[in-house]
């Protein structure tokens, strides 16, 4: 519950609320000085200057740039010897791999399963592995909506312009057509599947607004959407028989003699035994990089989103794009503190809720784009010194109860239920008191970089979806944007990673690339004590 003086900070929401002002509009000037003042992606303390792999001399976060500066978990426990063993007798037809399939799919949420389900239905052989359980990725975690542009007054190239728009134009052009373009197709295919979007009684799409969005094109599932197209999908890799290799993570690539991916070694994460997967083709959809909490924020990301993806593909060469761009949602729990960190969805927004400092002033449109939003929010709790004092740090106020008043008595209850039953559980109701609300660790702009099959430039027989992808959204992202990557993209590449392995013979099985990752490290004297990829956080010295 708050404490009053909590309570008596929320009655000055309610007086500014009755006073009907407007937040401020800002201008592009204005919008630029914000980010390059206060968001953590223009902080130069923020970044590492990477010394090693195809982005040497470009920055990365510190916490990942330690893991891109860290030799491979290969070298522990003496692993490396007996790995050799092992690949010797494989490649001598002396032993067989615990895994033999056509297409090695690494990750278990949204882009794995639509990258499974089109692989499976274009002929090929499909396993999953996936380091949690199915399904247990930044996937399920989503709940504000999927963005298509399938309304009559809207059309892909308004989705184009709004999502180049708001990721400073930095998006590839042929990614983000691909994404636009597919977007209504998406829709009706997670429709055919059964998911259960939120319709008109004639059946037509509910669709909102989010925050860069010139149109309503929000398709939303109440504020459980991914949870119920995980829900789905999940359903359906199961009902395929495609079989998923549970809690156990690749922990390498492997290459051939040609320097194209044959296969991966696997780590049982409850035996920590080893196991070694050959695959012809090879799709990454490992997700995002929350849980390594970079600039020590907190985060709405899954257990698992450790950034491994990255590291396992920039260790064999895979260049990466816009690794330094990472997006902080600017509406994340603050308090309750056992919240904290637990995303505030950007529908709540949408739906009418404004943001208030300790002042009861609107200090930004709610609906800016979300790095905006979160460095003006930065700015109220640092430099203004207008935040309202939690025990984490200091917050501002995220107006909830304007939602009801606007749209009807118990519209947070239909439209927000998760939400609502969440803070409840806390004594807090959000349709009587506003809550408190501050910027939280959420998506992975940057990563691999891929072309518009979805296949890698540099590795042969690689492909990668998901948040573990660079340049579809740019330097920033727009909500609803990720569902829906990660649905078009998993569908593209696994019809393509299908396609490619009937052209595939696999070599010899090899870590010649780990190895000479290694001997860089050595000859460049780094060493930072530690193995990548990380896995799994460790949270046992804090």
């Amino acid at each position: 519950m708050y404490t009053q003086p909590m309570l008596e900070s929320a009655k000055i929401i309610e007086a500014a609320r009755a006073s009907g002002q407007k937040p401020p509009r800002l201008s592009a000037e204005e919008k630029k000085k914000l980010l390059v003042d206060f968001h953590p992606d223009y902080r130069e303390s923020s970044f590492q200057t990477l010394q090693i792999g195809p982005n040497a001399g470009e920055k990365a976060p510190i916490e990942l740039a330690e893991m891109l500066h860290s030799n491979s978990l290969v070298y522990r426990k003496s692993l490396q010897s007996n790995l050799s063993c092992v690949l010797t007798a494989l490649n001598r037809g002396g032993a067989s791999p615990n895994y033999d399939t056509d297409v090695l799919i690494i990750g278990g949420g949204g882009a794995g399963a639509s990258a499974a389900i089109e692989a499976h239905h274009a002929g090929a052989r499909v396993t999953i592995i996936t380091k949690l359980r199915m399904g247990d990725a930044n996937s399920m975690m989503a709940e504000g909506g999927i963005q298509a542009a399938d309304k009559a007054n809207d059309s892909p190239a308004r989705h184009y312009l709004d999502a180049y728009g708001g990721g400073h134009y930095a998006a590839k052009p042929e990614l983000l057509k691909r994404l636009v373009m597919d977007g209504p197709e998406a829709i009706d295919w997670l429709s055919d599947l059964g998911v259960l979007f939120d319709k008109e009684p004639d059946g037509t799409f509910i669709t909102n607004h989010g925050g860069g969005t010139s149109r309503k094109r929000m398709h939303a599932c109440a504020d459980y959407t991914g949870a119920e197209i995980m829900r789905v999908l999940r359903d359906e890799v199961r009902c395929l028989g495609i079989p998923i290799v549970e809690y156990t993570a690749a922990i390498e690539l492997l290459t051939d003699e040609n320097g194209c991916v044959s296969g991966a070694l696997l780590m049982n994460m409850l035996t920590e035994r080893y196991e070694i997967a050959r695959a012809k083709t090879i799709i990454l959809a490992t997700g995002g990089a929350g849980r390594m909490h970079y600039n020590g924020f907190p985060t709405s990301n899954h257990y698992g989103a450790t950034a491994d993806g990255l590291v396992l593909a920039y260790r064999a060469g895979a260049k990466l794009l816009y690794q330094e761009a990472l997006q902080y949602h600017p509406t994340g729990v603050a308090y309750p503190s056992q919240l904290f960190g637990a995303l505030v969805t950007e529908k709540v927004r949408a739906l009418g809720a404004g943001l208030f400092n300790v002042n009861g002033e609107a200090f930004v449109h709610p609906l800016e784009t979300r790095d905006v939003v979160s460095a003006a929010i930065m700015r109220e709790c640092g430099e203004r010194r207008k935040g309202i004092a939690v025990s984490s740090a200091s917050a501002v106020w995220l107006d909830s109860p304007n939602i009801d008043l606007l749209h009807g008595e118990d519209h947070i209850e239909k439209t927000l239920p998760g939400m609502l039953r969440m803070f409840m559980n806390y004594g807090i109701d959000m349709r009587k008191t506003p809550i408190l609300v501050y910027p939280t660790l959420h998506y992975q702009n940057g990563g691999i970089e891929i072309e518009p099959d979805g296949s890698t430039p540099k590795i042969p027989n690689l492909y990668v979806a998901g948040e573990a992808v660079g340049g579809i959204h740019g330097r920033n992202r727009l909500m609803g944007n990720s569902l829906l990557d990660i649905i078009v993209f998993g569908r593209l590449t696994g019809k393509n990673a299908a396609k490619k392995a009937r052209e595939i013979t696999p070599g010899k099985l090899d870590l010649q690339h780990v190895e000479d990752y290694a001997k860089t490290l050595a000859e460049k004297g780094i060493v930072t004590g530690k193995a990548s990829p990380l896995l799994l956080p460790d949270y046992t010295s804090s």
